[in-house]
């Protein structure tokens, strides 16, 4: 069950205050924060996403499609949101499919999986049984502040699960790409502005975890090259359909806080 129709978004209905940060709650900056969308059949997902949630789909070239992004950055500052504590720097990348929690109405992400270059990897890989896989993750970024844009972007994943490489390139003449959505800001709220995030864990349990952040202000890129082996290897998106992304936006940073410990189910 899905619903292509994508309703008018607004900003202002879903902006809120940064609530308190308690106990082990994590503040942090996303560097090279990018987002590379692609328009998925829906059935490729039957077997991933559990009945629980509802397919969030839009109507492109004719027919239902669900968008999955994958979301690249680098956690700079990251440290606890409520007491001094050293402050890390890791590569991470994120899978994650747009939904709908069907019990509660409201629009989140699954996550398919994360790699994180970090050696801290083991608190949520271990601890709470996040599907995270260790990786070496390389960034070779250069941001023009002048243009306000990125000279080129390049992004190098090693890992058992999910190798990856990502080249892209932005200029001032980047046009947004928000088909299937009534206009372009229904698009920025629906990719930018899902606050939780589910996904099974390790174990496979039914897990989530929340985030907060400020409206999120990523701006048209392309594509020069992309080559994802976790959407080739299940089926998701082919390596020659990976080349034509349904849009790609990059910011050069942003600001989160993550409430942890994640709930189980």
């Amino acid at each position: 069950m899905h619903n292509s129709e994508q309703s008018v978004r607004r900003f202002h209905d879903v902006l809120q205050p940064r609530p308190k940060a308690t106990g082990i709650d994590v503040q942090c900056a996303l560097q090279h924060f990018a987002l590379i969308t692609y328009a998925i059949a829906p059935e490729k997902f039957q077997q991933i996403i559990p009945e629980r949630f509802q397919l969030d789909t839009i109507l492109y070239n004719g027919k239902a499609h669900v968008l999955m992004s994958v979301v690249p950055f680098i956690d700079v500052d990251f440290t606890s949101a409520v007491y001094p504590f050293p402050k890390f720097t890791m590569g991470q990348t994120n899978y994650r499919v747009y939904v709908i929690d069907r019990e509660t109405g409201e629009r989140c992400v699954w996550f398919i999986g994360t790699t994180l270059d970090s050696w801290t990897i083991v608190v949520p890989r271990h601890l709470w049984m996040l599907p995270w896989h260790r990786a070496k993750i390389d960034f070779d970024c250069e941001f023009d502040a002048q243009q306000n844009c990125y000279r080129h972007y390049h992004m190098r994943t090693q890992s058992d699960w999910a190798n990856a490489e990502l080249r892209l390139t932005q200029s001032t003449e980047d046009t947004w790409q928000f088909e299937g959505f009534p206009d372009l800001e229904s698009f920025q709220v629906y990719l930018t502005h899902p606050l939780a995030g589910f996904y099974h864990r390790r174990d496979g349990k039914l897990g989530s975890y929340r985030v907060w952040h400020d409206r999120l202000n990523p701006q048209p890129a392309q594509l020069n090259y992309a080559k994802f082996d976790l959407l080739e290897r299940m089926g998701l998106v082919s390596f020659e359909d990976q080349q034509h992304p349904y849009s790609v936006l990059i910011e050069p940073i942003n600001h989160f806080t993550i409430y942890l410990p994640p709930t189980v189910y």
